[in-house]
């Protein structure tokens, strides 16, 4: 079953990933073998997707990840959510984040 990030879910980092900063991008890797069903198992997120990956705390919602991200960055809310549902969209099939009660 393919889940979809939700506006009013929170997220973080699965335990079963690591994320290095490399060369001004983040590079995130899998530590249990078999967390994902694709071929390339590390992921390489760009600006935009670091700048989502940093605001996966633990205590924002996704809405309040992209209204915090709309007020970093000058690009309109609409393309902000659409970058914000599709990364963590992604990023919960390939089991990198989890879903958890805000705090």
């Amino acid at each position: 079953m393919i889940r979809k990030a939700a506006l009013d879910s929170v997220y973080i980092p699965s335990e079963d990933v690591v994320a290095r900063e490399i060369e001004d991008a983040i590079i995130i890797v899998p530590i249990v073998s078999g967390i994902t069903d694709v071929e390339d198992e590390l992921l390489t997120l760009n600006d935009t997707g670091k700048a989502i990956w940093q605001k996966l705390d633990g205590r924002a919602t996704l809405r309040g990840v992209i209204e915090a991200l709309t007020t970093e960055f000058s690009a309109p809310a609409a393309t902000i959510k659409e970058d914000v549902l599709g990364l963590v969209s992604e990023l919960l099939r390939r089991r990198m984040v989890v879903e958890v009660s805000a705090e």
